[in-house]
């Protein structure tokens, strides 16, 4: 099998991504604390990244 050239004008050799694209198209996983709600963090990390999308996918919440 031989290995694909990739076209910098397609995107990025993995080890080569710049932090903003990064950031831009990533999944953040994070282990939320007790007491702040799903919707804080995600407000949080949107704060912190300087970024205008943020959000959670589900949440367990201890009963």
């Amino acid at each position: 099998m031989r290995e694909e050239d990739t076209e910098e004008k397609f995107g990025y050799y993995a080890d080569k991504r710049p932090i903003e694209s990064l950031i831009k198209n990533s999944i953040i996983n994070l282990d939320k604390p007790p007491g702040p709600t799903s919707h804080e963090v995600a407000y949080w990390v949107k704060k912190l990244f300087n970024i205008t999308k943020a959000g959670h996918g589900g949440t367990l919440e201890p009963v």
